[in-house]
């Protein structure tokens, strides 16, 4: 795990997160132009104010399977994060030995990627795609990635003939998150502790792509939810974020996260650019 000092110390800062408003509908949206007459989403969000600590003095008492996140040092030999050959060629495998030796995982999969870069103008973080075809903004929203359905139906999707057989052993998806630019100060990444969020305030949310209809969480706001950030991540720096764990023992099985407005960062602090891979990890 990393010892990387901050060089804001202990501090907590207190930031807005836009959670879900509650509606009578079930959540959805569109990762493209919708039909005519539909919206491209039916939700709307409200910003509530909470602390977020620094999870740096924490040290190794933060660990995947217990909130949900963890800090790894990590170097990449990776040249260009935007030149996807270079990363499916050099960083997909320096991910996949990663999140095996953080977990312990027999087997590692990448099977997604996204990379992330703010506009010079820094609009409010929504998580828009981007019209002109760049990489897509942070997202500013409070959600997970996955859900009790999508998890096991990504490897239906994506492990063809294995997939009855890898489903009866314990699995988890894995989202490997760094910044490109660094020591980063804009838009970073708060991460809620899994054990501080209920069932019920995980809302299955529709996400409409052109040929499949994927599943995310959406979040609802509680009090009792506790949040962290890692505060001027550097390049050779990774978070390991849970988003998705078949066993039910107890251990963290899905982590909420956000990009969020650091109130204490200058505006003029370079624009936000991150990577994230999401991961398959498979276990004997």
């Amino acid at each position: 795990m990393s010892s990387h000092a901050a060089s804001n110390g202990t501090r907590t800062v207190q930031a807005r997160l836009n959670y879900l408003a509650a509606m009578p509908d079930r959540p959805f949206s569109y990762t493209f132009e919708p039909p005519d007459g539909r919206p491209r989403q039916n939700t709307s969000h409200e910003a509530h104010e909470v602390s977020i600590h620094n999870a740096r003095p924490l040290g190794d008492q933060v660990a995947l399977d217990r909130q949900g996140f963890a800090l790894a040092r990590h170097a990449s030999a990776t040249r260009d994060f935007y030149d996807e050959e270079e990363v499916r060629r050099t960083y997909y495998p320096e991910a996949e030995a990663l999140v095996k030796a953080v977990t312990g995982a027999a087997r590692v999969f990448v099977f997604d990627q996204t990379t992330r870069r703010r506009t010079a103008a820094k609009p409010p973080l929504d998580g828009g795609r981007r019209r002109d075809g760049g990489p897509r903004e942070p997202v500013g929203r409070v959600h997970v990635d996955h859900t009790t359905r999508s998890g096991p139906q990504r490897v239906r999707d994506l492990m063809g003939e294995e997939a009855s057989d890898l489903l009866r052993r314990r699995f988890a998806i894995v989202n490997v998150w760094r910044p490109i630019r660094g020591p980063l100060r804009d838009a970073p990444l708060a991460l809620c502790d899994a054990r501080s969020v209920r069932s019920e305030e995980l809302v299955p949310t529709d996400l409409i792509y052109p040929h499949r209809v994927g599943e995310t969480y959406s979040v609802t706001f509680s009090p009792a939810h506790q949040w962290y950030f890692y505060p001027e991540l550097a390049t050779d720096e990774a978070v390991l974020i849970k988003c998705f764990d078949s066993e039910e023992d107890g251990r963290a099985r899905f982590a909420p996260h956000t990009a969020f407005e650091d109130p204490t960062a200058p505006f003029d602090v370079p624009p936000r650019e991150s990577i994230e891979l999401r991961t398959l990890a498979f276990f004997d």
